[in-house]
């Protein structure tokens, strides 16, 4: 998978996370956005070294992967930068 799919992906991604976890975030749409697309690279990785399956295409296990990992960065995120 390319890097400008796991953007798409990340961005989808974002968007979905946001929909999922709404609230008044510090930063707004664009920062998450971006916790969704290092949520798909998380993901990827976590789904790889515990031998569920990678981020390596639009299909629904990598969408979970990576939603997986925007949500804990959502999360994360909201904790660390809380207003």
């Amino acid at each position: 998978m390319g890097i400008l799919s796991w953007i798409l992906l990340g961005l989808i991604v974002g968007v979905l996370a946001k929909w999922i976890m709404p609230g008044d975030d510090p930063g707004g749409i664009i920062v998450t956005i971006l916790i969704g697309i290092a949520g798909a690279f998380l993901g990827g990785f976590a789904g790889t070294q515990l031998g569920v399956g990678a981020v390596d295409g639009f299909n629904l296990v990598s969408i979970g992967l990576a939603m997986a990992g925007a949500l804990v960065l959502l999360l994360a995120y909201r904790i660390l930068f809380k207003k």
